[in-house]
């Protein structure tokens, strides 16, 4: 059979594309493959494809002698849209309103075009349909080589199209998603509908019944918008607060910073109790009474005032004794959390050594 092209090939010409096409894809997989010149993707699209009956709109066109080449070789070039405009998804919905589509960049297809294009799509997918029967009234019920080559290039030549039709009218879902009110939807969905509904619109459309496929898009693409607002009023029957990733942040947050200071009040416990750091016997006693590390249950730590007077000192010194421990503790807590090396001490300025007193006092010795 001839192949299909915008101008007319002379048949050496096709019979060498057809083999081009073999070889090509053969030595791309550089391998003996069960389907001559089909790669393992094409083996997979075309099981995709034979396991679904083709459906297409038909039309009397395609019955007709050397339809094929009155269909495609002697039809009208259509001009393809240019689609580099199109961002929607980047825009928010005050920002997309205010932008629209320029003139030199968007193509209006007439009527007799749209129906050449429509004509052109629905019989490649009627050449699919006619094999897929071939096929089914075979023996072997499988494709040949042949006729899978013939479908997979039928396939693609129908997605083209179809893609063609679906680019020239985005411009109509983007002006159409503008003028519906539905600001509980967001406008990024609100377009991604929009698109599928002029996607399914592309596949159901009549063009022999003489209407412009404008007019059944928008029929088309509002029923899905009306849609999209249904579901997302069930959806908030059922669930009346939005997930709010910020919130979810915010709690995750907080749920490690408590975890963090549970750890780190149980590790201050245990440096106390093990005395990990060096305290002396009357700070290990004002720590572990200010804050009631051996407390009864329901026991309250004692005030300064209290530690005082069981040690025998004032209240200020009793404070002086805390910042003091507290800050060896501290030193030991980023050592053990952090891998902080705590700092050693130095000898005093006039090389004598420091000795630490029963009372926690450092004296030096000359």
């Amino acid at each position: 059979m001839s192949r299909v092209h915008r101008t007319s090939p002379s048949p050496l010409d096709q019979a060498r594309r057809r083999h081009r096409v073999g070889v090509a894809a053969s030595a791309k997989l550089a391998g003996k493959a069960a389907r001559r010149g089909l790669s393992p993707d094409d083996e997979k699209l075309l099981t995709q494809i034979m396991g679904q009956e083709q459906d297409f709109i038909d039309s009397p066109a395609f019955y007709e002698k050397a339809a094929e080449k009155k269909i495609y070789d002697e039809a009208p070039d259509i001009q393809k849209p240019d689609t580099t405009w199109y961002h929607p998804v980047m825009d928010d919905l005050s920002t997309a309103k205010g932008r629209t589509v320029k003139s030199a960049q968007q193509v209006i297809l007439t009527g007799a075009e749209e129906k050449v294009l429509f004509h052109q799509f629905n019989y490649a997918r009627y050449r699919i349909w006619k094999i897929q029967q071939d096929v089914g009234t075979s023996a072997a019920k499988k494709p040949t080589a042949d006729q899978a080559e013939e479908v997979l290039l039928w396939y693609r030549k129908a997605d083209l199209i179809r893609e063609q039709i679906a680019e020239t009218n985005l411009a109509l879902v983007l002006a159409m998603a503008k003028r519906t009110r539905m600001s509980e939807v967001d406008f990024a969905d609100l377009v991604s509908e929009g698109n599928m509904a002029l996607l399914r619109a592309v596949d159901k459309f009549d063009a022999g019944r003489g209407y412009k496929f404008s007019t059944y898009a928008c029929r088309a693409i509002l029923k899905a918008f009306s849609r999209q607002g249904m579901k997302l009023s069930k959806y908030r029957q059922r669930f009346p607060t939005d997930f709010d990733p910020k919130l979810e942040r915010s709690n995750f947050l907080e749920t490690k910073r408590s975890t963090f200071e549970k750890d780190a009040a149980e590790e201050v416990k245990r440096i106390v109790l093990d005395n990990r750091a060096d305290l002396t016997d009357v700070e290990r006693t004002v720590i572990e009474h200010r804050f009631g590390l051996e407390s009864a249950e329901g026991e309250k730590p004692m005030t300064l005032e209290q530690v005082g007077q069981i040690i025998g000192v004032t209240k200020e010194r009793v404070r002086q004794i805390q910042n003091k421990a507290m800050e060896k503790i501290r030193l030991q807590l980023e050592a053990n959390f952090l891998g902080v090396k705590p700092p050693e001490e130095a000898p005093p300025a006039d090389g004598t050594a420091p000795v630490v007193t029963p009372g926690s006092e450092v004296v030096s010795l000359n």
